[in-house]
Parts: structure tokens; sequence; C-alpha cells
């Protein structure tokens, strides 16, 4: 999650380089995120595991997976505003789906809790998007 996380942050900070003269939503977007990978980071230091996003520039991932669909993502972005819009509400809805897989197998009541309040943020983004879009 802490990488999804950082996916998300660094996705959205190179779309308002692309395009925050046109909304200012990329930017906004990303100062959240921002709050929610100290969260899980914070999460990772409480409980001593390993940070996978420690020492990692921008746009890089360990995970294999999630480095494949931030180049793809930010590629699709850069092409028009519109796309980078679809873009954020996939990011959204992605995570949407992987913390409610995750938050099945979660009896951690901390854990749960900063989940939870990943959720509801991924929520918020993805009705900033749409509206957004809708608006494009």
């Amino acid at each position: 999650m802490r990488e999804e996380e950082k996916l998300a942050h660094d996705v959205y900070t190179l779309l308002a380089t692309l395009w925050g003269g046109n909304t200012k939503i990329f930017g906004n977007i990303a100062v959240s995120e921002s709050t929610y990978t100290e969260a899980v980071r914070q999460l990772l230091v409480r409980y001593t595991l390993i940070d996978p996003a420690a020492t990692t520039a921008p746009g890089i991932f360990q995970n294999t997976v999630l480095q494949a669909l931030y180049t793809q993502l930010a590629t699709e972005g850069a092409l028009t505003l519109v796309n980078a819009l679809k873009v954020g509400a996939a990011i959204e809805e992605i995570d949407m789906i992987d913390i409610n897989t995750a938050l099945l197998k979660i009896d951690n009541q901390d854990i749960r809790l900063v989940y939870e309040n990943l959720l509801k943020g991924s929520r918020n983004h993805l009705r900033s998007f749409a509206k957004t879009l809708l608006a494009q």
C-alpha cells in the first residue's frame, strides 16, 4: 500500500506539472497523497516493517507491477487533459479495490483505521476527477 499511494502521488505530481495551467486538481490531490503515504509509512515504522519506498525517487518502484503501471499511466496522462483526468479516476478506482481487498484480511485496528481513511480519500478524489472530467 505504501508504494501504491506513492504511485498516486508521483503520477499526480507529474500531471500537475503537465496540466497545472488548466486545472489545480492534480496538485491538490498530490498533496493529499503525500499525507496518505506518510500515514502508511508511520504504520511501517510502528510495526518495524521494511519501507519499500524509503529511498526511491519519484516514478521509481520496487514492485515491478506498480513500476509498469506508473509508466503506463504517466504516458497516457501526458497525452491530453481528458486522458490525465481518466488516469486519475483509474488510480482511485484501483486504490479502492485494493484497499477493500486488504480490509477483508486486516484485524489490526490501527491498520484498519488508516486503510478506512485511505478509502474515504479515494472516494473523494474519484468524485473530484469525475466532476472535473464531466466539466471537460
